[in-house]
């Protein structure tokens, strides 16, 4: 009987508002699948997490959990002994495959995802027969939807977006914001356990071993959103696109693990941020940035994914087919001589995380200028970071960083030279490079290879009225040809 029948979990799948309410009354099925960790070159800190994650929802269910160790999910299924119920998984690879089961007869029914706060056939809906996408639009409706910063029908403030006041560069002379550090888990029994596993197991992995930074369970996850709220969401919105050298978390939340196991609810969060508003405790610009990011971005980004289809990672617009670099691929950031990419690309090694400015402008901007292939590209964000799963990667990749879909997600490529970095950053004056610098031994890599990929991509480029500029100030530079001859023999970053 359905009625009965347990519930099955991926780890992705892990919060009470996933097991609990009407199916509080299940017994619960967490299966660890060796193949699935051997799938990909994870980072180590990403199954760390992910086995953390299961076996703590074990520990917590009690006697209504069963976890268990199989070399593959069918495996696991087979010795229930009835079928079981599952949630709709979140990547079409899983979704295909809890249907076949369901066709042999392993799982009974597949039920509707709740990790996410607008149902996917409310977004079929919304997205009719559109072909252009303006994430704008989609947040509104959200707010209103949801009834979240909104007074009656018009936003709080009389502004849906107030991200032109979140865009300040990182005060002057600051080395760090100053702002009390995010939420840090205690490790226990689980989490020894789980690294001497993951020795054990000898799996192939990328980055370091190092401490559990993030929220598993959702205990924890509501410890990590207080901590947040109370100390870090004052301050998140005016600096949210900053970097500082030695402030790796900056003011963000470290949310993104929980939320993306499925253990912290979007909208818990949301609500969380509207009432520090409300208590006047936090400004409307921050409170506004960081709603934007988890029920107007966030959500955004999943319906994108299902929306899209499967194809959408194939696009490949700009014909970027550069292989990824080995130093890229094994996270040697002591191969980089450019202060902030050597910088993102160690904080991917030593904690499979960095904020979405290094992500965005400086790790996917490398990437676009150099013409990285946009699938690899997104299977290696996807593996190498601890909050990447299969839907988050396509539409923020493809779409928004390599601008690879035809324009269907970004109106333009987010693509732009040293002096960004240099504004938004204190990385500069520590570099060996000068952000000003075209040509020559001390050119910026990403100044030079802005101009080089500007002149690769002149004639879409120029079609563009939100990038023709560009293309114009091309043609004004007098040292271009060497520029160019420069950026084909590059070997150094």
């Amino acid at each position: 009987m359905v009625e009965d029948a347990p519930l099955w979990l991926f780890a992705d799948q892990l919060g009470s508002h996933v097991h609990g309410g009407e199916h509080a009354h299940r017994r619960v099925v967490l299966i660890e699948s060796a193949a699935a960790l051997r799938r990909k070159r994870y980072h180590r800190q990403k199954l760390h997490i992910v086995l953390s994650a299961l076996r703590h929802c074990a520990a917590d269910l009690g006697d209504r959990a069963t976890l268990l160790r199989a070399e593959t999910y069918r495996q696991g299924l087979r010795t229930v002994g009835r079928p079981v119920l599952v949630h709709e998984p979140t990547s079409f690879a899983a979704e295909r495959f809890v249907r076949q089961l369901r066709d042999e007869g392993l799982v009974a029914d597949i039920l509707p995802t709740p990790t996410f706060a607008l149902p996917r056939a409310e977004f079929r809906d919304w997205a009719g027969e559109r072909t252009r996408f303006q994430m704008e639009a989609f947040y509104r409706d959200q707010r209103r939807r949801f009834g979240v910063l909104m007074d009656g029908p018009e936003p709080v403030g009389g502004q849906w977006n107030l991200d032109a006041e979140n865009r300040e560069p990182p005060p002057k002379r600051a080395r760090t914001l100053g702002v009390p550090g995010p939420y840090q888990p205690r490790e226990d029994e689980i989490d020894e356990r789980v690294r001497a596993d993951l020795d054990a197991m000898g799996v192939d992995t990328v980055g370091v071993d190092g401490p559990r930074r993030f929220a598993v369970t959702p205990a924890e996850a509501e410890r990590a959103l207080r901590r947040f709220v109370e100390h870090r969401l004052p301050t998140f919105g005016r600096w949210e696109d900053a970097m500082l050298a030695e402030d790796w978390s900056m003011s963000h939340s470290l949310l993104s693990v929980p939320l993306n196991l499925g253990v912290l609810h979007p909208l818990r969060a949301v609500e969380a941020a509207e009432r520090a508003y409300r208590d006047g405790h936090v400004p409307l610009p921050a409170a506004e940035g960081f709603i934007r990011q988890i029920l107007g971005w966030r959500e955004y980004m999943w319906h994108l994914y299902w929306h899209f289809g499967p194809d959408y990672t194939d696009a490949n617009a700009l014909r970027a087919h550069t292989p990824l670099p080995r130093w890229w691929r094994e996270l040697d950031a002591d191969a980089v001589s450019a202060a902030c990419l050597r910088d993102a690309l160690a904080g991917v090694r030593d904690r499979g995380w960095v904020h979405h400015i290094p992500r965005l402008m400086l790790l996917g901007n490398h990437a676009l200028q150099r013409g990285y292939a946009p699938a690899d590209l997104t299977e290696w964000f996807a593996a190498a970071f601890v909050d990447g799963f299969a839907w988050v990667m396509p539409p923020n990749v493809i779409g928004m960083s390599q601008h690879a879909d035809h324009g269907r997600l970004a109106t333009k490529p987010y693509a732009a030279g040293g002096a960004y970095i240099n504004r938004m950053s204190d990385y500069c004056p520590r570099c060996p490079f000068h952000p000003k610098t075209r040509v020559g031994a001390d050119a910026c890599p990403f100044t030079a290879g802005y101009w080089a990929w500007v002149d690769r991509h002149h004639d879409l480029l120029d079609r563009n009225p939100r990038t023709s500029r560009a293309v114009a100030s091309m043609h004004r530079l007098t040292d271009l040809d060497a520029l160019l001859e420069q950026e084909r023999h590059r070997d150094q970053f």
